[in-house]
């Protein structure tokens, strides 16, 4: 396992350079769902399918703009090439790269690197979290009636469904999904909810709040559910994650309005 997380960690050096050299050098299209992608996407893309195929070859691979069904082999990568891509092509320079190993539906093996930030998080089920290689601590005890909470962009409209409930916490939002939910882990935020993550933004940051001991609500579907052929594409998993559970209460009826009919 070492020796492939090295070569892992090689992979993404190489594909978090290539991301820095084209930031702000490059032009977006609109896919078929409205969402922008470039031409870093595409190349990120294939670049992290074909290392992870050598360097994990009896893996299979699901990722944001190559193959979206669940691989049928016992473990297999999940893979953003570039979350943010709103940022990247609008000269932001807050984006990531998310690659998460999976067994039996769940992560096992999450790596979040952020190449503006030079920053890198890895996470091994059962071993803990390190950022740039030092052990990551879960948020500390948060008093501050006042803290921050992430909202995406789409999850905003909650505040138009309680319109008689004061918001608990001051809104963020950072554009980037993985790095919206992530903030809870690094005690950025108290809370974040994503009202339509897909399973590849979602995928690394998900152990991570796991290893850190960040409770996360589910408000429809169980992203673990999925049976291998299923096709992803269109899928949403809208999430809460807090800090500890009594944030978690404190938040849910803004996540349960979100998904309410």
């Amino acid at each position: 396992m070492a020796n492939n997380l090295d070569s892992l960690h090689n992979l993404l050096d190489e594909v978090s350079e290539r991301q820095r050299q084209d930031f702000g050098n490059i032009v977006s299209d609109i896919k078929s769902d409205g969402t922008l992608v470039t031409d870093c996407d595409r190349w990120s893309d294939q670049a992290l399918a074909e290392g992870l195929r050598k360097i994990y070859p009896q893996d299979g691979i699901l990722s944001e703009e190559g193959a979206q069904e669940v691989p049928t082999s016992e473990c297999y990568w999940v893979v953003d090439p570039l979350d943010g891509t709103t940022n990247f092509a609008a000269g932001i320079p807050y984006w990531a790269i998310s690659v998460a190993r999976f067994k039996n539906g769940r992560p096992i093996l999450a790596v979040l690197d952020v190449p503006p930030l030079r920053q890198r998080i890895v996470a091994i089920k059962g071993e803990g979290v390190w950022r740039n290689e030092k052990v990551l601590q879960g948020p500390s005890r948060f008093s501050d009636s006042n803290s921050c909470a992430s909202l995406c962009s789409r999850s905003i409209a909650v505040l138009q469904k309680l319109p008689d409930q004061h918001f608990p916490g001051k809104i963020r939002s950072l554009g980037v999904a993985s790095l919206n939910l992530v903030s809870v882990a690094m005690g950025q935020t108290v809370a974040a909810l994503e009202a339509t993550p897909k399973i590849w933004d979602l995928a690394a940051a998900w152990l991570i709040l796991i290893e850190l001991e960040c409770p996360l609500r589910w408000l429809a579907k169980d992203p673990a559910t999925q049976i291998p052929g299923t096709n992803l594409e269109g899928a949403n998993f809208p999430v809460l994650a807090a800090a500890n559970e009594a944030f978690l209460e404190t938040f849910l009826p803004w996540g349960e309005a979100l998904v309410a009919h």
